[in-house]
């Protein structure tokens, strides 16, 4: 059998009791990085053989541990932190073990897509998940244009190399939307924050550096029938006030457009901001 089993994304105690058995009792465990797997089975006390399992090495290495599973030996995989194959290498593995016939099994556990879907609030309905946006700045755009009326919450992973560029595109894409963004998950720098995405772009960007990965998950289009509260309105017209150069007609044009609200409605709560 092929085993894919999830590890921890930061805590070491979050790994199962069923994954620390079933990496003891495999013949070989595939290892996107077999130092920091091997850190881990140290830790565990368990000495089962290791092959390295990585992204631009996939198609040669799934045929070797293939023809590991057709001799009849169980094998495991993972990957550096969290579930195989979402987001990260495997999903060529299960394709080709299911190909030759083989069971796989899945072993459940740690996942930073579910860690920050636990935590961010968000209401029933579901979310679109994006994986890792497009590296290339024209790609992300174009993927960012076509959520534009998407009526789910949409999750992604991003880099900090990266974060600032993505979540400012979001911003110029989608208007001052709601934002939840995990940093450094279950990890001891562990950092969550709810705000609007102008908010956190300006956290961020006050940073000397930024450290760690990050789970964004990026509020939906509001529908007709939906809007902000007055208090979460006046929050955002104080935030152009205060930090943005546009006029106070251009500010309500722009928040009535990206809230799909009443622009008269926003007009009224904006003179009242101004004038204070």
């Amino acid at each position: 059998m092929l085993y894919v089993v999830a590890t921890p994304i930061g805590n070491l105690e979050d790994i199962t009791r069923r994954a620390i058995r079933i990496l003891s009792e495999v013949a070989l465990v595939a290892a996107e990085d077999t130092r920091h797997t091997r850190k881990l089975l140290t830790s565990l006390d368990i000495h089962t053989p290791l092959v390295s399992y990585y992204k631009g090495q996939e198609f040669s290495r799934s045929r070797q541990v293939i023809e590991k599973l057709l001799g009849g030996e169980d094998v495991a995989l993972v990957s550096d932190a969290g579930t195989p194959a979402v987001s990260d290498p495997g999903a060529v593995l299960v394709r080709q073990a299911i190909g030759e016939g083989i069971r796989v099994v899945p072993i459940p556990g740690p996942s930073a897509l579910t860690a920050a879907v636990s935590v961010a609030g968000l209401e029933e309905g579901g979310f679109i998940f994006l994986g890792f946006l497009p590296g290339k700045k024209g790609e992300r755009r174009r993927l960012l244009q076509g959520l534009l009326e998407a009526g789910r919450p949409l999750l992604f992973y991003e880099s900090p190399r990266r974060i600032i560029k993505s979540l400012r595109e979001c911003l110029e894409v989608f208007g001052d939307r709601p934002v939840f963004l995990g940093r450094e998950l279950t990890k001891l720098h562990e950092e969550l924050f709810h705000a609007r995405l102008s908010s956190v772009l300006d956290d961020l960007a006050a940073r000397p550096r930024i450290k760690g990965e990050f789970v964004v998950i990026v509020g939906p289009a509001a529908s007709e029938n939906e809007g902000p509260t007055g208090g979460e309105l006046e929050d955002i017209l104080a935030w152009y006030r205060d930090q943005s150069d546009l006029s106070m007609r251009d500010v309500c044009r722009k928040i009535a457009a990206d809230l799909n609200i009443s622009r008269s409605e926003v007009y009224s709560r904006a003179l009242s901001i101004w004038k204070d």
